[in-house]
């Protein structure tokens, strides 16, 4: 505890380090004030009332957002898109990127072209919410706080049928999600960095406490079975942690070639220094999971408009939404499978890898440089990929299991699937972060026992 304290104490006493820490905290803070904003017309305490009552009543894709946006999509609050149609204009770009010659040439343009591409995902963000505003309004005044004049229920000052509530609130979320993505490029640029991935993590964190909560309230009497769920919570961590770090290191050495003269001759030397290729198990991150899910939702909301509640389709569509059934999960799981193996394809340039390495005088020990170090990689990483895509689909399907094992259902989510991989990568880089600035001024890094070099 000593040890830790002291660590505390020299990460406030670099300035830089604190001031930026200080920036984050502030965002943060403000993002989670918006967060219980409501809309124009909406009243919160009744929502909040309304909501308790339907705890459970949400889950699948509506559950994922909500707990990425930290409940303000149930709250209808003025930040309930979150950050997700930014996430979601950034993927559209990145695949753009590979079939998109003008979008290719400027990914190669260096610090302008980046300034570039940052500004089209801009504007896609907005054209995003422009669909999206209006398709949440719909489903919010529908289902999730669905419009009854009779109902005990009074939600809404101003009716959402009257063009008051639909106009300034169409508005308001597409300037809630430009405010939001705002903040994660300034938590980038001023705060710790990975601006837009913090955001996501601290909503999904906001709803921790309270799942753990409702798991002990659901029965106090029997402790063991809580403690049980928390060591569980423990080891899905530690597995998540194993996902997100473990590599594989191709070793790799890099040949300098000096001459040095004298007066009776002149001699070549030649230098070798070794390093090493880190090949990541789980290079696609979370976006398989994401990706799947997207397809696995889709039959189902489609199925929701075109089809009848009588109709045997949209009742097995249904099953197929219900991210708890075998049925769901075992095509889920053959998905994450399939887009893992896409994803690492098309995000790990092998064949870039292997010029870079001839261009810099590097090679692999045993393999010709060129194209063989590129057949090398891709069969490496072709090996490593399948246990990675297997624990990322275990990961994913983790949290329907340990709900069939008597585990209250919003402490579930977190024992798996997004939102944990999430949780775990983003802490994980922003320690990265902090021990670099803790390194560079002499100091031992966040997970060391706080001693400083300058006290050996």
């Amino acid at each position: 505890m000593k040890g830790f304290i002291q660590t505390i104490k020299n990460i406030w006493s670099i300035k830089e380090l604190k001031d930026k820490l200080l920036v984050t905290i502030l965002l943060l803070l403000v993002y989670r004030f918006g967060s219980h904003i409501p809309l124009p017309g909406v009243d919160i305490n009744e929502v909040n009332r309304f909501v308790a009552d339907q705890e459970n009543a949400n889950s699948g894709i509506l559950g994922l957002l909500n707990s990425f946006t930290g409940g303000s999509f149930k709250r209808a609050s003025v930040f309930a898109l979150g950050i997700m149609p930014y996430i979601s204009a950034s993927i559209v770009v990145q695949l753009m990127g590979l079939a998109v010659p003008y979008i290719q040439k400027l990914q190669k343009e260096g610090e302008s072209g980046r300034n570039k591409v940052n500004q089209i995902t801009r504007w896609l963000t907005i054209g995003i919410c422009l669909v999206q505003a209006p398709a949440y309004l719909t489903l919010i005044t529908s289902q999730i706080l669905p419009y009854d004049p009779t109902s005990s229920y009074a939600i809404y000052v101003i009716p959402p049928t009257n063009f008051w509530f639909w106009f300034p609130s169409t508005i308001i979320l597409i300037t809630g999600t430009i405010f939001a993505m705002w903040m994660g490029e300034k938590i980038t640029d001023k705060g710790i960095g990975n601006g837009i991935s913090i955001l996501i993590m601290v909503g999904i964190l906001a709803d921790l406490p309270k799942a753990i909560f409702n798991a002990f309230e659901v029965d106090p009497s029997n402790g063991i079975f809580f403690l049980i769920e928390m060591l569980g919570l423990i080891l899905v961590i530690a597995m998540c942690i194993m996902i997100v770090a473990a590599v594989r290191k191709v070793p790799v050495q890099y040949v300098r070639r000096a001459q040095t003269s004298s007066s009776s001759y002149m001699r070549s030397v030649t230098d070798s220094v070794r390093s090493y290729i880190p090949l990541k198990v789980n290079a696609a991150g979370v976006m398989p999971i994401i990706f799947a899910q997207a397809i696995m939702f889709l039959p189902g909301t489609l199925a929701n408009y075109f089809l009848d509640d009588s109709s045997s389709v949209k009742q097995f569509f249904a099953k197929m939404a219900d991210p708890f059934t075998w049925q769901y999960n075992l095509i889920f799981g053959l998905l994450i499978i399939i887009f893992t193996y896409f994803y690492t394809a098309i995000t790990i340039p092998v064949n870039q890898m292997a010029e870079d390495l001839k261009r810099n005088g590097g090679i692999i020990p045993g393999i010709r440089p060129g194209k063989e170090t590129a057949n090398f990689l891709d069969e490496i990483l072709s090996k490593i990929t399948l246990p990675g895509a297997i624990l990322l689909t275990l990961l994913a399907v983790l949290p329907a299991i340990v709900k069939l094992l008597g585990v209250d259902q919003s402490l579930s989510m977190f024992f798996g699937g997004t939102s944990m991989l999430i949780m775990v990568g983003v802490i994980l880089d922003t320690v990265q972060q902090i021990n670099t600035y803790l390194l560079n001024h002499r100091y031992d890094g966040l997970m060391s026992s706080g001693r400083t070099s300058r006290d050996i």
